[in-house]
């Protein structure tokens, strides 16, 4: 039997096996009466009432705990706070910011894979911020490359070398007071930028597949670290490819890409899809680099996709 009317408020940090690890509030945080001094993770079951309305907690979720015991830091999970969004995958909720993370050589970047992360991460209120890693293997020509392939999108875009130290600085500054996603395929250094960041909790860090030239995967479930105060982090399960939730048309991707953000009037057509049509500001945003090329192929390449996906 739980203990009398003790409930705590806190944070889903990992889910293994049916059960939920919950890093209680050291700090009010707007929920007055649920502050715990001690943040020693509860593990918890959550109650059938959550199967009964088919509602299931993910990681990051804010929620009550019914404690049974304080002293074995047991208890049910009872109630989910509101999440302000979602993310399929990895499936966790209330992430306030991305890095997307891409090496500049072993493995490849995958531009393509980019830009779909950048949409998909844009669907969910979920702010992205783009690292090519591996500065340091490659020419200054071709990180230049990359880098300004993406300056003109309005995303932050950061040109590191963790294993040099390089960009280190600026992610801490991103990170602070915000729940951030490590997210890209296996193989950038999403694990050795985690342990840079979390020096206390290791993540597996692994090679590159000479075979493949593909990561192999060393993060095998997602679980939410606490690195400093309200500051998470996510260690995802790399992956190598991903589709755009079905809740976005065509004619809507657009708005997903920043650069045609002031094209409104510029276009002769009123709701411009900017793929074919004639006296459009695709050129003109090429033209003065605002628009780099590599983008414009990848956001035709997504259009078609979606404008030939079926509808069933």
């Amino acid at each position: 039997m739980a203990e009398k009317e003790l409930r705590i408020k806190g944070k889903i940090v990992k889910g293994l096996g049916g059960f939920y690890y919950v890093r209680p509030y050291t700090f009010d945080k707007d929920l007055s009466g649920f502050s715990d001094t001690d943040d020693t993770e509860y593990e918890c079951r959550a109650r059938g009432l959550f199967r009964k309305d088919g509602v299931k907690p993910l990681v990051g979720d804010d929620c009550v705990v019914e404690v049974i015991s304080s002293e074995a830091r047991t208890g049910y999970v009872t109630e989910l706070i509101t999440r302000k969004n979602r993310l399929l995958r990895p499936e966790v909720a209330n992430v306030d910011q991305a890095l997307i993370i891409m090496a500049l050589s072993r493995p490849e970047p995958n531009f393509n894979l980019l830009d779909r992360l950048l949409v998909s991460i844009e669907l969910n209120d979920v702010t992205p911020v783009i690292v090519f890693n591996k500065a340091d293997t490659v020419s200054a020509e071709d990180a230049d490359y990359s880098v300004g392939a993406y300056s003109g999108s309005g995303y932050e875009v950061i040109c590191a070398a963790f294993h040099e130290g390089i960009g280190v600085d600026r992610i801490k500054e991103l990170i602070k007071g915000k729940t951030t996603a490590l997210c890209g395929p296996s193989g950038v250094g999403k694990s050795t930028l985690f342990n840079i960041l979390s020096p206390v909790r290791k993540s597996e860090t692994g090679d590159v597949s000479e075979k493949i030239k593909r990561g192999r995967h060393t993060t095998r479930q997602s679980e939410l670290i606490c690195v400093g105060e309200d500051t998470f982090l996510l260690d995802t399960p790399g992956f190598s490819s991903i589709m755009i939730e079905s809740g976005i048309e065509a004619e809507d991707l657009r708005f997903y890409y920043p650069e045609f953000s002031g094209c409104e009037g510029r276009c002769r057509f009123n709701g411009c899809t900017h793929t074919s049509e004639p006296d459009c500001c695709r050129e003109g945003l090429i033209a003065e680099g605002k628009l780099s090329k590599l983008r414009y192929e990848n956001y035709k390449a997504l259009f078609s996709e979606l404008k030939n996906r079926r509808k069933w």
